[in-house]
């Protein structure tokens, strides 16, 4: 029995993402399937969106509650990724306003979408599974939501005018969304760390805790991701071509981080800032400030990007074992 458990525990740790996005996208299929479930949307949705948050807050406490303050500092690698985001988001975003009926435009918005999108706050559980360094990528997550919160609303507004809203008011919608999720779990986590030590240190005994966290994460991710793919009425043409305006992108930063990581010495970490993100807040920057349909972008994002996580993590196992044979 103990064996058993041992094996299936292996199991499940070694194939969450898998396990997650199956579970997630099945689940929706599921619901949409049964027309007796469907009463029960508007409940259930409600529970996510309140859980997901929470979740997410969980998540980055416990990773800062593993990182100590002098390690969060920016690095030369992360100027060359903000800029990368920065000058793509903004070109993307020239073309737009120069050429505003240009074929292409919802693949074109897509991909402004899913360049400009903040790292995820999961990417630190990632990155410290890679053997990547957490505290860089906690920092640049943090430089490159403050980015966000003023590029967006500097340039959104000239692509899809907004009427009534300022750049105060749209910087303050993003700083409201990026203020819970970011800031209070690393001052809670700081708290935590200098007001109650030993808290603090039986948080520290449960190191795979944000993994397991992030797994559940994933499942309502994927499940959000689908329901939005599915529920789209925008044609098959359109999802086809916001689908592969994601998939390209996810592909060019991956590479992209990689490479700029490598002159520094942690491909990884930079690899990772760079291509992992924040789905979540890429979906309501879509339905909140450009056409709702380009929202989905954050949904195929969301799968190609976590296909490649899982891809890292499998190949990371197999050098672990090779080397323990």
């Amino acid at each position: 029995m103990g064996t058993y458990r041992y094996t299936f525990a292996k199991f499940l740790k070694d194939w969450a993402l898998i396990i997650g996005m199956l579970v997630g996208a099945s689940l929706y299929l599921l619901y949409h399937a049964l027309p007796a479930l469907h009463p029960a949307g508007p409940v259930l949705e409600g529970i996510v969106k309140e859980l997901q948050p929470l979740l997410l807050f969980a998540m980055l406490f416990l990773s800062f509650c593993r990182v100590e303050p002098h390690q969060i500092r920016p690095h030369r690698w992360m100027g060359w990724l903000l800029l990368v985001q920065a000058l793509s988001f903004a070109g993307l975003a020239l073309l737009l306003i120069l050429v505003p009926g240009m074929r292409f435009r919802a693949g074109v918005e897509a991909a402004m979408l899913c360049l400009v999108c903040p790292t995820a706050t999961a990417c630190a559980v990632v990155t410290d599974k890679l053997g990547g360094n957490m505290a860089g990528v906690i920092t640049y997550t943090v430089l490159i939501n403050l980015v966000v919160a003023v590029l967006v609303p500097l340039l959104v507004p000239l692509i899809h005018p907004m009427s009534g809203l300022t750049f105060g008011e749209a910087f303050l919608r993003i700083l409201a969304k990026v203020f819970p999720l970011l800031i209070l779990p690393c001052l809670s986590a700081w708290l935590v760390r200098y007001l109650l030590p030993k808290f603090h240190a039986c948080l520290l005994r449960f190191p795979n805790l944000s993994f397991y966290i992030w797994a559940v994460s994933l499942t309502l991710a994927i499940l959000m991701s689908t329901r939005a793919i599915v529920q789209n009425e925008s044609g098959a043409f359109v999802l086809w071509e916001i689908g592969i305006a994601s998939l390209l992108t996810c592909a060019f930063q991956f590479w992209l981080g990689r490479r700029i990581g490598k002159r520094y010495r942690c491909p990884i970490s930079a690899g990772q800032a760079l291509g992992q993100k924040n789905t979540v807040f890429g979906i309501w920057m879509g339905y909140t400030f450009l056409d709702p349909v380009v929202s989905v972008a954050g949904g195929f994002y969301s799968i190609w990007h976590n296909c490649y996580n899982t891809y890292q993590m499998y190949r990371k196992r197999k050098q672990e074992e090779a080397k323990q044979s």
